[in-house]
């Protein structure tokens, strides 16, 4: 999530653990303790390769295997110091711990990818239910940081904080909710066709959780399509894409496109270009901009050679949908100008289509 939504987010999980007479300070902690995790960015700024910036990024900082013990370092340290945490060591404990979890676990809920094992090499997590910037959910966390600063000790602040928690906690299952619902909607699209197991992804579109966007892997491309929940109660139409899929297989042993691949659960774009292979990473943005792209490779006229170090290509992200087209889009159906699935037809048109390695 971003970095706003975090601070308020951890000084009100911190404030309602804390004891009362301590809240002031707990909600300054709290804030600085769930940014704690995204300090990595700073180091990794040193490094001049794009793909480790990005892939190593909610890693180490981010691991439920990590963390703990991070927790138990600055809660021993604290109580040494004497002080609040030393006056009240058990909720403290929990208040920085549970703070401190609290982060890789909100990020998890964004399409970015949270390595919530690291280092085991797991895939990082995904749960996409949340876009990185969502209002209605900040704003609970918000509300009730900044009034339980107001009210300090008064029996008031607890109120709010922990109406604050409930309502941002409620969010979290309203968004888990509405991702069932599309997925449900994108299952029943492609029931009796080759693509029913195809690998796909759903993820909400900017600001809001009542329109989607859904994207399913092809074998010589990809489809791209929106639901909104409001306006919505057909099929799913998409967009039809054609990349150099094919191309994966020549270049996926390279040590950073398999890193990539395996951060991004291989949902990319593949295409030529007169600099070599571009790949684009799918989750993040739309056809045709997209927030990550990198040029991985280049052809000698015989084989493919990666590309050392591999380029991160700006991004053109705006140009494809604006927030009055996210909104108009929320209350009104879809343009008749997609691709339709209608059974057995599209099984002929797609072909085979191998098994999901992951559905999002």
């Amino acid at each position: 999530m971003d970095s706003i939504t975090h601070l308020f987010y951890g000084a009100t999980i911190c404030a309602a653990i804390a004891p009362a007479k301590h809240r002031r300070a707990a909600l300054l902690a709290g804030a600085a303790l769930n940014t704690l995790p995204d300090l990595d960015v700073f180091p990794l700024m040193l490094l001049d390769d794009p793909v480790l910036r990005m892939t190593w990024h909610r890693g180490s900082t981010h691991s439920l295997l990590v963390l703990p013990f991070i927790a138990l370092g600055l809660w021993w340290w604290f109580r040494r110091r004497g002080g609040r945490v030393a006056d009240a060591p058990r909720r403290w404990w929990w208040a920085i711990l549970v703070t401190l979890l609290a982060h890789p676990l909100l990020d998890a809920f964004t399409v970015y990818g949270t390595q919530l094992w690291w280092p085991l090499m797991q895939p990082p997590a995904m749960w996409s239910s949340l876009f990185i910037i969502d209002p209605l959910f900040s704003l609970p966390w918000i509300l009730a940081a900044v009034s339980a600063w107001f009210l300090r000790r008064d029996m008031a602040a607890q109120r709010v904080l922990v109406s604050g928690l409930l309502l941002g906690v409620g969010y979290l299952g309203w968004s888990m909710l509405a991702k069932q619902r599309v997925e449900q909607a994108l299952a029943s699209t492609l029931e009796g066709t080759q693509l029913a197991t195809a690998p796909r992804f759903s993820v909400p579109a900017p600001l809001n959780t009542l329109l989607w966007r859904v994207v399913v892997l092809t074998p010589d491309g990809y489809l791209e399509g929106e639901h909104s929940l409001v306006a919505d109660s057909g099929p799913i139409r998409f967009r039809e894409h054609h990349d150099e899929r094919a191309l994966l297989g020549d270049v996926a042993a390279f040590p950073r496109v398999a890193r990539l691949l395996w951060f991004n659960h291989h949902f990319v774009r593949a295409e030529m270009t007169d600099d070599g292979l571009l790949l684009s990473d799918l989750r993040m943005g739309s056809e045709p901009d997209y927030v990550f792209r990198f040029l991985v490779a280049q052809n000698d006229g015989k084989q493919w050679r990666p590309l050392v170090p591999v380029q991160r290509v700006p991004s053109t992200l705006g140009r494809s949908q604006n927030l009055g087209d996210i909104w108009h889009r929320i209350w009104q159906p879809p343009d008749d100008d997609g691709v339709g699935l209608p059974g057995q037809a599209a099984a002929d048109r797609f072909g085979s289509m191998p098994a999901a390695s992951a559905s999002k």
